[in-house]
């Protein structure tokens, strides 16, 4: 990309920022800067445009009203889909996944659109999922084993066009044994953390989509260090 720097869309914090899934774009920022690429987070809030020309946008999670008040937001402001159409790179987390996918229903029984870049379908279930988990990332993704927490009531069934971002080892996550949703360079999980704070390999494996090469190794202790407690803290607390 040069010297211009990687410009990373915050997608309405003030919607969907229940469970500072804000914090995601401060780390993708700090590894960038750490390795001396430059990058610039631009906050997008409701009511204003979303711009098209960014590399990489970020929506996170919020409840049933907020996800409607984002879904209707956001297709009357496509900003992400042109951008998407063009090759940039989208993550969604919890309700992010759904607003991505084809469609979600509320808890109110209440069917609302979503944008279309995952070939996805969410349903309210009958018992609320809250917890750590653990996802075996999809062999292709080269990514190491996820942990995060959920917190949400919906079951996600996948169409053709979308596959897991992994199989599922302890937790809910879309409800039928697998975790999150993956269609070219848009990626979506239930896993909050924030995730990409937790999962720094699935945080470069974003920032390699953007630079269109793999990002050279960060080492850092406390990172790792932090990511092998939480790995035994899930893998302990579901023991057979």
């Amino acid at each position: 990309m040069g010297d211009s720097a990687v410009r990373i869309g915050l997608v309405l914090p003030d919607v969907l920022g229940t469970y500072s899934d804000s914090g995601n774009a401060t780390v993708l920022c700090r590894r960038l800067v750490w390795r001396e690429i430059p990058a610039a987070v631009t906050e997008i809030h409701y009511g204003e445009p979303v711009p098209s020309s960014l590399d990489l946008y970020l929506l996170g999670g919020g409840e049933d009203e907020a996800q409607s008040l984002a879904a209707d937001h956001l297709r009357s402001h496509p900003g992400i889909q042109r951008a998407a159409a063009r090759g940039a790179v989208v993550f969604g987390v919890c309700a992010g996944l759904q607003l991505l996918s084809t469609g979600f229903l509320t808890s109110g029984g209440v069917r609302h659109e979503g944008l279309g870049l995952l070939d996805a379908e969410t349903s309210p279930g009958k018992r609320r999922a809250v917890g750590e988990v653990l996802v075996q990332a999809a062999s292709g993704l080269g990514v190491e084993p996820l942990t995060g927490f959920e917190n949400h009531l919906g079951l996600t069934a996948l169409g053709e066009g979308s596959r897991p971002l992994g199989r599922v080892l302890a937790g809910t996550g879309n409800g039928d044994g697998t975790d999150g949703a993956v269609t070219g360079r848009v990626l979506a999980t239930y896993l909050h953390g924030p995730v990409l704070a937790r999962n720094p390999a699935l945080a470069d494996l974003l920032l390699g989509w953007v630079l269109g090469a793999p990002p050279a190794a960060l080492p850092l202790d406390e990172v790792s260090t932090l990511r092998a407690e939480r790995l035994r803290a899930v893998k302990g607390g579901h023991r057979a």
